[in-house]
């Protein structure tokens, strides 16, 4: 058994999309989860949380911890609808790093009226809060975390999960101005999978996007290469990119970085091996 299992529920960036052309990657927005043994961590609460949320119901007591690049609409709002929150033996801490704004403040207000039907304190109950600070470590069940704050707007941090000498780094919303970052490739250095932000091509990126806070497959495959990680995932697809022309961004990027695929729905790797599940 791997010491470290990703399963990828939500790959999309801004917003879900349902489209026929969009199927084989899937239309759910930020959540990979990671397994190691016991340890359970949720990457991001997109919608795709719900999607893995469905699959966990029913299964406690859990002890879960979602690790929050930041608070973004796509990465945040599969949180109300997520299953184990609901079920009353289960533990489900919150971490992310440092806000200008208060993090229950936050979550009051997605979790709540006007925005939602039910209670903040029914979900409170569950839920424990943390703060992760950049340089300094913390630990989930087996795992340790590093944390290193992206350029994007508000704050938003990269997250890097070890357990037993092998290491992922989740790196989404973050674009590489004026140079590359080079906390993210500090934090990035080595890792075994490198999943990272791939919103853009590079002619998107050139002709309007600068200053989105978002990067392209270029910039996310030399990032990779400078880093020297094992395999690069490219993810947080636009909602408008169809399946083809994923395929192609994947195809384009192997030719600068050959260990390179892009997230799709139901992928899970297995730090050196892959199965495919059909999403759903």
């Amino acid at each position: 058994m791997s010491v470290l299992e990703l399963e990828f529920h939500g790959v999309r960036g801004s917003v879900g999309t349902s489209a026929a052309s969009a199927v084989r990657t899937g239309g759910h927005t930020a959540c990979v989860e990671v397994r190691a043994g016991p340890t359970l961590l949720l990457l991001d609460a997109g919608t795709g949380l719900h999607r893995a949320g469905a699959r966990l119901a029913g299964r406690g007591p859990l002890e879960i911890t979602i690790l929050l690049s930041h608070l973004h609409w796509d990465h945040v709002q599969g949180l109300p609808y997520f299953a184990p929150l609901c079920e009353r033996d289960n533990r489900i801490e919150l971490v992310t790093g440092p806000l200008n704004f208060s993090l229950e403040g936050a979550l009051r207000l997605l979790m709540g009226a006007p925005f939602f039907p039910a209670s903040w304190h029914e979900a409170a109950r569950r839920l424990d809060l943390r703060q992760a600070m950049p340089g300094t470590p913390l630990w989930a069940g087996d795992c340790t975390l590093h944390t290193a704050r992206l350029n994007h707007a508000d704050p938003c941090y990269a997250w890097r999960v070890e357990c037993e000498g092998r290491s992922i780094v989740y790196a989404t919303d973050t674009e590489h101005v004026p140079e590359r970052d080079p906390w993210l490739r500090r934090l990035a250095a080595g890792a075994d999978i490198l999943v990272c932000d791939a919103q853009y091509t590079v002619e998107e990126y050139r002709d309007g996007k600068l200053g989105r806070g978002h990067s392209s497959w270029a910039a996310a495959a030399e990032l990779a290469q400078a880093a020297g990680v094992g395999e690069l995932v490219l993810f947080h697809h636009d909602p408008s990119r169809t399946d083809d022309e994923i395929d192609e961004i994947e195809d384009r990027a192997r030719r600068v970085f050959p260990s390179t695929r892009a997230a799709r729905e139901g992928l899970v790797l297995e730090l050196g091996t892959e199965a495919l599940r059909a999403a759903g």
